[in-house]
């Protein structure tokens, strides 16, 4: 009752150790037994190594909408949100591209565009969050001649770029 404070000791926060039981929690349980902003928490413990990070994931997932946005987020938009530097708004973008380039490794091999699903998820991927509306085409022909190269991935080209995207309020207003 109360030894370890008649003692001398004081208690330590409730916050002590909670970066090594995240860690031992990702390595146990894996990711899915983390919630979106304790990810971010665990990308961010490097970046902002003595620094309470939970309330800067959850401010990024506040202004960004998701995990898979705050990734995809331009590093220039990173300074929209109070606490994140350049160090950190680095990872974020070392971690997209990795999960890209796993993402383009599994499929290299395969046909990746055999159905319109593939077309769909392919499309999904890469340019769910662009900030320019894309153009892309898929033909027969670049399509064979893509099918002979080693990279499948760019069987569906992307001939242009165009303007930023504007919310159906925005367009609707005349802006």
């Amino acid at each position: 009752m109360g030894g370890a404070k008649r003692s001398g000791f004081k208690e330590a926060p409730h916050y002590h150790g909670h970066r090594e039981r995240l860690r031992a929690r990702f390595r146990e349980a894996g990711p899915d037994a983390l919630a979106d902003y304790e990810l971010l928490e665990l990308i961010l413990f490097r970046a902002l190594p003595r620094r309470d990070v939970k309330p800067l994931a959850k401010a990024l997932l506040e202004h960004f909408g998701s995990f898979a946005e705050v990734l995809a987020a331009p590093p220039a938009r990173f300074a929209e949100v109070e606490g994140m530097g350049e160090v950190a708004a680095t990872d974020f973008k070392i971690i997209e591209a990795a999960a890209q380039r796993l993402a383009r490794s599994r499929v290299r091999d395969r046909p990746v565009l055999s159905s319109w699903s593939a077309v769909i998820d392919y499309c999904r991927a890469a340019m769910a969050f662009a900030e320019k509306e894309q153009f892309r085409v898929r033909s027969l022909i670049v399509t064979l001649l893509m099918l002979s190269t080693c990279d499948r991935t760019r069987a569906l080209l992307t001939f242009g770029v165009g303007r930023d995207f504007q919310s159906e309020d925005s367009v609707a207003a005349g802006a």
